[in-house]
């Protein structure tokens, strides 16, 4: 029954990411506590390998696309990385409901940023020329790296709904390129974090990971090459209204029913 749970999850979770590219993963960590059953000390790292699974999913559907922007995707890389070990620290230090309710609100805050669905505008970072300013928005993109990286460390996340705002308001990437650019990171930054948790990986349970990033991945191949094809604000409004409301069912659960982050 728990590999049927980690299949049905797997399907969804790879779905909305290989979709949106962008907040597609913030379920996974519900899915695996309140879905699967998993405890939060488990569902973290076997999140950050779906997460790393399905993002390369996702880049192998664009591969053909030449919408990647390497140089950028290494740079942001360059700060992700390492600041992913920083919010694994940081998370152990953390009891585990307070980290599920920080998890509920940061939930919410990336809902209602799909919900109002800001405009795109020309990258701050660009020149005249159409070129990117590097020496001035280097510091800038590291920084935000940076947070991704204690987001993906902390909370198993990928931070996609911070890369891609990013590259396309500070750098001006397209749409398509900033999603594609976002997944190398997402990539790099869950493996970092999986290094992170070391400790941990040791203990996961190997038999839901494997299932839940195995669908992920065909989920997130499948739906990466149908996505262009559906309404993207309809698809981004609709998960932004579901995220709402398993938001406010986890900090609930948190609250009142904290014997569930335990598994069981």
């Amino acid at each position: 029954m728990t590999l049927l749970l980690a299949a049905v999850f797997g399907v969804f979770i790879g779905a909305a990411l290989g979709l949106l590219g962008a907040g597609g993963s913030i379920l996974a960590i519900p899915a695996l506590v309140y879905g699967v059953g998993l405890p939060l000390s488990s569902a973290i790292p076997t999140s950050l390998l779906v997460v790393a699974v399905s993002a390369a999913g996702g880049l192998i559907a664009r591969r053909k696309s030449k919408v990647i922007r390497w140089p950028v995707a290494l740079v942001f890389a360059a700060a992700s990385v390492p600041a992913a070990f920083g919010g694994t620290a940081l998370g152990k230090l953390l009891p585990d409901r307070w980290l599920l309710i920080a998890f509920s609100v940061l939930m919410a805050v990336v809902a209602v940023r799909m919900l109002t669905g800001a405009p795109e505008r020309d990258g701050a970072c660009r020149a005249r020329s159409g070129r990117v300013n590097w020496r001035s928005c280097v510091p800038k993109a590291l920084a935000v790296g940076a947070l991704v990286g204690v987001l993906t460390g902390l909370f198993g996340v990928g931070g996609g709904f911070v890369i891609v705002p990013a590259l396309t308001m500070l750098l001006g990437l397209t749409a398509p390129e900033a999603v594609a650019t976002s997944l190398v990171v997402i990539v790099l930054t869950s493996l970092g974090g999986l290094a992170a948790h070391a400790a941990t990986v040791s203990n996961l349970p190997y038999g839901v990971a494997v299932v839940f990033a195995a669908v992920a991945l065909l989920a997130s191949v499948l739906a990466g090459k149908v996505g262009d094809r559906l309404p993207a604000r309809v698809v981004r409004r609709a998960f932004a209204s579901l995220v709402l409301l398993v938001a406010a069912a986890v900090a609930a659960a948190a609250v009142f029913a904290p014997a569930a982050l335990h598994g069981g």
